[in-house]
């Protein structure tokens, strides 16, 4: 498996050349970012652990990688969630169906707060890793991401590089802010921006290690359907030919072309995977859109 040096693209977006990191190429196994996020428990013993415990969406990025984690290591993983459609349940897809596949215990508990259930019920052998892979220890393998940017804009002569991703819990774009000499910009897609802020102090209490959050006019709700969405996925996959994810990368895209940093600035966007949960996202935009 390969976790280093995923290629650099250069491509046309709206007459304007930019980079993409294609991190989703990583390992067909991990949704890109999760490849950075996890390994550092790829690459450490864990024999004493019997159990992965985490928690999210059922068609979360981190259920399918956590279940392939655990499937390399030989262990059980444990996946709490609030609640999983019945249409999902008696027509699995995408992420949930991989992980049930790859022998996730997917457990659905919306009778109290997931995160204190765990921390309360945590046993001495078995791991817990936070939602979206929101642990100090994800700064192992996002330190080498940030050496590989480093590297080939130093190679390419590159100066005033500005980095750009989607953020969930934002913990690679703060890692990376931690780790470069080049400004990080982000935009919040879940929760918004003081939601963003808040996961960045968990991690790191220092706000000059925080990357920038480009704060959008309009408010968008993480998971629903948005036309502009749907029509950006469309126009990066026919100018750039490559496929980008439905939840995160459109909304990353709009606040990077809005901003003024798209036009008058080098910028290398992360490409960070998840596109296993297209499938099921297209089937939604094409019925309510196409």
């Amino acid at each position: 498996m390969n976790y280093k040096n995923s290629p650099i693209e250069k491509v046309k977006l709206r007459d304007k050349e930019i980079y993409i990191k294609r991190d989703d190429l990583l390992d067909e196994n991990f949704s890109g970012n999760k490849a950075r996020k996890f390994y550092y428990f790829l690459q450490k013993d864990i024999s004493g652990i019997k159990k992965i415990v985490g928690y999210g969406s059922p068609q979360a990025n981190s259920l399918y990688s956590l279940s392939v984690l655990a499937k390399l290591k030989e262990v059980k993983l444990d996946f709490y969630v609030n609640h999983i459609a019945s249409f999902l349940k008696e027509n699995p897809q995408g992420n949930y169906k991989a992980a049930l596949e790859n022998g996730a215990n997917i457990i659905e508990k919306n009778d109290c707060d997931i995160f204190e259930f765990i921390q309360n019920n945590l046993k001495e052998e078995e791991l817990f890793i936070e939602e979206g892979g929101r642990v100090k220890e994800a700064e192992y393998g996002i330190k080498i991401l940030a050496q590989e940017i480093k590297n080939w804009a130093k190679d390419n002569k590159i100066e005033n590089l500005k980095i750009a991703l989607p953020s969930g819990t934002g913990t690679t774009a703060l890692f990376l802010q931690k780790n470069l000499p080049f400004e990080v910009i982000t935009v919040a897609c879940v929760g918004g921006s003081s939601y963003l802020k808040k996961q960045f102090f968990h991690l790191e209490k220092d706000e000059k290690f925080h990357p920038k959050i480009i704060e959008m006019p309009k408010k968008y709700h993480f998971g629903k359907l948005y036309k502009e969405f749907y029509e950006i996925w469309k126009e990066l996959k026919t100018s750039t030919n490559i496929e980008f994810d439905l939840l995160y990368d459109p909304l990353g895209f709009l606040a990077l072309t809005s901003s003024d940093y798209f036009e008058n600035k080098k910028i290398l966007y992360i490409h960070q995977g998840g596109i296993l949960g297209n499938s099921t996202m297209l089937e939604r935009y094409k019925r309510k859109f196409d």
